[in-house]
């Protein structure tokens, strides 16, 4: 027998979810979400981080054509909260949620900035209760670690940017064993933070021949700067992501046999490896989180997440709304 709060939540089940209904459009709205099916677990979201980058592209209107893409959507994929509904050995777990489908005509894309999410059970990846709001981390970790474990990848040897993924990218490089990658960063008022690694100021960086260039900058006019930095044979890996096609000059990739590589998203194995590396202490996660705002002054947080240097990355707090 379900004790009342589960009799509660298998009836209808509704949220406040952030909803973009046009690009620049945002507002906190009520919704339904779709019931529960077999399989599913119910969870209360704590804190969900805001993307600076897909996310900027999905408010700006810039997004490419994207499976699943068009408004109204709810936006997010880095949420952490409880399980309060489904099987009873998950009940209560801590967990890590990489969005949801379930708000009904509202496209869920990725559908993770809500105070409750209804999603199948096998999506959530359980985390230790004491990580916190850093849990929402998890996702840009796991895209760190998908760039890296390519096969055949040779790690970073130069990281171009220090936003929240650049810091977790050479993080993770150092905690995988691999020597200590320089870190490009134009803004000087991003270089501090580094944890066993350097950052400098490109033009300060003399250095052309490295072996691997990590672009997380998702800025496309770099890539000629970028190849007259490669050894012969070096390779480029844009793990950042790009509205913009992108182009470079042939001659100069040309005399350096310069090979280019698409990271893409994380897939589940990465979240499993970093939330692995989390929990015995070779990746942290601290500091990375700059700003907190109430899930109420969505709007207000989204507009400073995208336009002040000093955020590096914003969260929303969902406490209290479900």
């Amino acid at each position: 027998m379900l004790d009342p709060i589960h009799d509660t939540l298998r009836g209808a089940l509704h949220t406040k979810a952030v909803v973009l209904q046009a690009p620049q459009r945002l507002a906190l709205s009520d919704l339904d979400l779709s019931p529960m099916a077999a399989g599913d677990v119910v969870v209360d979201i704590a804190w969900s981080g805001i993307s600076t980058g897909t996310e900027r592209l999905l408010w700006s209107g810039r997004m490419p054509d994207f499976p699943g893409m068009g408004y109204p959507l709810v936006p997010g994929y880095e949420s952490v909260g409880h399980v309060v509904d489904g099987p009873a050995d998950r009940r209560g777990q801590f967990v890590f949620v990489p969005g949801a489908r379930c708000f009904g005509e509202i496209r869920g894309l990725f559908g993770g900035a809500a105070a409750r999410l209804v999603v199948p059970a096998d999506r959530v990846v359980p985390l230790p209760d004491g990580l916190g709001a850093d849990g929402v981390l998890l996702a840009l970790a796991a895209t760190a670690r998908h760039a890296l474990a390519a096969p055949q990848a040779h790690p970073p040897e130069l990281i171009v940017g220090h936003g929240v993924l650049g810091r977790l990218l050479a993080r993770l490089t150092v905690a995988e064993g691999h020597p200590p990658p320089t870190v490009w960063e134009t803004d000087a008022t991003r270089r501090d933070g580094a944890d066993g690694y350097a950052v400098v100021d490109p033009a300060a960086d003399p250095r052309a021949d490295y072996r691997a260039i990590y672009d997380v900058s998702g800025a496309g006019s770099l890539l000629d700067t970028l190849i007259a930095r490669l050894a012969p044979g070096g390779e480029v890996v844009l793990a950042g992501f790009y509205a913009e096609p992108l182009s470079f000059a042939f001659p100069p990739a040309f005399l350096r046999e310069a090979r280019l590589r698409c990271a893409a998203e994380w897939r589940e194995a990465d979240l499993a490896a970093v939330a692995e590396r989390i929990a015995d202490g070779r990746l942290s996660l601290a500091g990375l989180i700059t700003h907190c705002r109430p899930a109420a002054e969505a709007a207000e947080a989204y507009q400073t997440a995208f336009s002040d240097a000093a955020c590096l990355k914003m969260i929303l707090d969902w406490r209290g709304c479900q």
